[in-house]
């Protein structure tokens, strides 16, 4: 790295690792660190369909109390 640039970037890729072993690969690493777990093939149309609106009546509710508390 030199002077003035950005610390580097990784990507762990792991097939079937926890939360533990995560921590102590990344353990005192200096920059922020984001975890994501990824499936390997999408769920039935009708499965994510559900989640999406569960996820909007949630904002929805949650916005409501917002503008209520105003």
């Amino acid at each position: 790295m030199k002077e003035g640039e950005n610390p580097p970037v990784g990507l762990i890729l792991c097939a079937e690792k926890g939360a533990a072993e995560a921590h102590y690969a990344l353990d005192n690493l200096p920059n922020k660190i984001l975890a994501a777990e990824y499936q390997m093939a999408l769920p039935e149309e009708n499965l994510i369909a559900d989640e999406l609106r569960l996820s909007r009546a949630h904002l929805e509710t949650r916005n409501r109390k917002r503008m209520l508390a105003i």
